[in-house]
């Protein structure tokens, strides 16, 4: 990042620091911001590598938020979809320094916009529950499989938990655990396929400060104001980011 350009960075910490509201009020989207903004302002690669010590951080913060019993609960009845979503991402990261500029912003434009988009418009994916077995391990292995390319493995999780008709306060517990689990597997990941180095690394450890400080904000915006209202305006600006992904691609 041209030696942590000062302008730069102070924008790459603008954008983790709203990435970091938004994943504490809505409990999710911290690496799609994340993934979007950073792409725009340097190559995919190193914000791929960015927005991973960040969202290992603030993803132990939200699964420990309602205690360490709470989170191994968790852990426990979902550990088929944990067990299926490390094995996938382990793999599939290792895919990412021999995917072509061009075609790795359009995997990482692509389904933010396609998510974000359902969203507003009101239509929420299912897995067919009737075996939840099976439902699981498919959105472990979807969410897997985008996780070690993207970082981002949320709207599977979401959706799996929307067809278990999963309590709001267990949505977010279990994205938490899901999520943090899901970090620290793609850390090993990356660390194996280089993303992650000596290079990439300061960069992901000083956007560690902005995140956290944006995840707290984000749960005092949890606790007292409209969600719902605050969420559309994210998926708004997850489409627009996403869609400048696709751009830059077109662009190369």
């Amino acid at each position: 990042m041209a030696g942590h350009d000062p302008i730069l960075l102070a924008v790459a910490a603008a954008i983790t620091l709203f990435a970091g509201v938004v994943k504490g009020a809505v409990g999710f989207a911290m690496p799609m911001v994340m993934i979007s903004g950073l792409a725009s302002i340097m190559p995919a690669e190193q914000a791929l590598a960015a927005l991973i010590v960040p969202t290992l951080v603030t993803n132990g913060i939200q699964a420990l938020r309602q205690g360490r019993g709470a989170a191994w609960q968790s852990i426990v009845e979902y550990r088929r979809m944990l067990i299926a979503l490390s094995l996938t991402i382990l793999v599939s990261a290792q895919l990412v320094p021999f995917i072509p500029q061009t075609l790795l912003l359009i995997v990482l434009g692509l389904p933010i916009v396609a998510f974000a988009l359902s969203q507003l418009a009101g239509w929420q994916f299912r897995f067919h529950a009737d075996s939840r077995a099976r439902a699981e391990v498919t959105a472990g292995v979807v969410g897997g499989f985008f996780g070690g390319i993207s970082g981002v493995w949320g709207p599977p999780t979401i959706a799996l938990l929307i067809s278990l008709d999963a309590g709001k306060a267990e949505s977010v517990r279990v994205q938490g655990v899901v999520y943090l689990i899901g970090a620290a597997v793609l850390t090993v990941a990356h660390l194996g396929s280089g993303v992650l180095n000596a290079g990439t690394l300061p960069l992901s450890v000083i956007l560690t400060l902005p995140g956290t400080v944006g995840l707290f904000i984000g749960f005092a915006i949890h606790d007292r104001l409209d969600q719902a209202r605050f969420r559309r305006w994210t998926l708004v600006v997850l489409v627009v980011t996403g869609l400048n992904l696709l751009r830059r691609a077109l662009a190369l």
